[in-house]
């Protein structure tokens, strides 16, 4: 199988090549631009399956809108030349305020820029005739504000309850093996959330990791939950019982050579 992977200089990127379970071919912004039309369908050629994790964030010097950009130019390429199914990276952005568990047929409701500009990206890849999947990826151990953001003295958010910020997390292992194992799936839905089962307090994620935080009062803005239901996603991938614990995360963070 011929697996190409875009966006390779990315951190998302970074951090899961070295962890990879088999070989791909990956292009960062310096091997291929994805704006060179010509050289895009020079990497795509004979891809049996592209995963694009090229993307703009609020850290980038580029605006949001560049991801639908992204996501189409990717898309007519590798319709021009007969690649398999573009897998391309969404977020757990887009559901913003939404209460109780994330579905993907429920409700959205980003109330972030970034958030608002990966539902306008999911839309347009949704209009698309070339087969793709929209993953709507939850927080990444190593890749998010928590873990990967630490620093010391460190301040965390505390509800009015005395709990801290629950998200839907993933390890960096375990994120490796499923984009593996849904780039190989032979009939993919349209949108799929993308995380561990269940939802972690981010105190007790630190905690786990031994990295010491003060809590400070939630900001009205703090949004108290985003927990993804996965029961479409383990249709195509299985989790051990460990990949949703606090020291399962921080373990497979650790362990990022394995």
């Amino acid at each position: 199988m011929d697996l190409v992977i875009l966006g390779a200089g990315g951190k998302l990127a970074r951090l899961l090549r070295p962890l990879f379970p088999r070989k791909a071919r990956w292009f960062a912004r310096a091997d291929v631009d994805i704006h060179d039309t010509a050289a895009l369908r020079v990497a795509l050629r004979d891809a049996d399956a592209v995963i694009c994790m090229a993307g703009v964030t609020n850290a980038s010097a580029q605006p949001l809108h560049m991801n639908t950009d992204i996501a189409v130019r990717t898309l007519d390429a590798a319709q021009d030349v007969s690649a398999g199914r573009v897998i391309l990276l969404s977020s757990a952005a887009v559901y913003g305020v939404t209460a109780g568990v994330c579905t993907e047929d429920g409700p959205t409701a980003p109330n972030s820029e970034y958030g608002k500009a990966k539902l306008v990206m999911e839309s347009a890849a949704a209009q698309h005739p070339h087969p793709n999947t929209v993953l709507r990826l939850g927080n990444v151990a190593g890749a998010d504000a928590i873990l990967a953001g630490w620093v010391p003295g460190f301040r965390l958010d505390q509800l009015p309850d005395g709990s801290t910020p629950c998200r839907s997390y993933i390890g960096p292992n375990a994120l490796a093996r499923t984009l593996l194992q849904l780039s190989e799936a032979t009939a993919l839905p349209p949108l799929l959330n993308v995380a561990a089962p269940g939802c972690i307090q981010m105190g007790a994620l630190l905690d786990a990791a031994r990295l010491e935080w003060r809590p400070k009062p939630a900001a009205a803005a703090t949004i108290p939950s985003v927990n993804l239901d996965t029961t479409r996603l383990r249709m195509f991938t299985e989790f051990k019982s460990s990949d949703s614990t606090p020291m399962g995360i921080v373990e497979d963070w650790q362990n990022r050579q394995s």
